[in-house]
């Protein structure tokens, strides 16, 4: 008897863990293409082309610095979390900040 409750137990484990890894997994790249695009958009020069941002330093400095941010969450994108916990974070994250982040995109857009 106890192996067949051992069994049990482990396959709901199996099925909850599985089930943390997808929502998790799911939230955290729409957090992070989200901000993504973010990034994108409030780095793009405020009133040149892309091609004469370097005549204005403040322009410049912005894309720079929005380029190696966006370089930053496309290495956090491919390197996900390898445990539950961290899994956890992710879940918590993506549920309670994801919509404050869609409300910023939609402002700055």
């Amino acid at each position: 008897m106890a192996a067949v409750e051992h069994s049990e137990q482990n396959s709901t484990e199996e099925q909850s863990s599985t089930a943390l890894r997808i929502a998790a997994t799911v939230l955290r790249t729409v957090f992070i293409f989200t901000l993504l695009a973010l990034t994108v958009r409030v780095s793009l020069p405020q009133s040149e082309t892309i091609w004469s941002a370097y005549e204005t330093p403040d322009d410049l400095i912005r894309m720079l610095l929005g380029l190696l941010l966006c370089i930053w969450f496309l290495v956090l994108l491919f390197r996900g979390p390898r445990d539950a916990r961290g899994l956890r974070t992710w879940l918590y994250i993506g549920l309670f900040a994801e919509p404050f982040v869609l409300i910023c995109l939609y402002a700055v857009w």
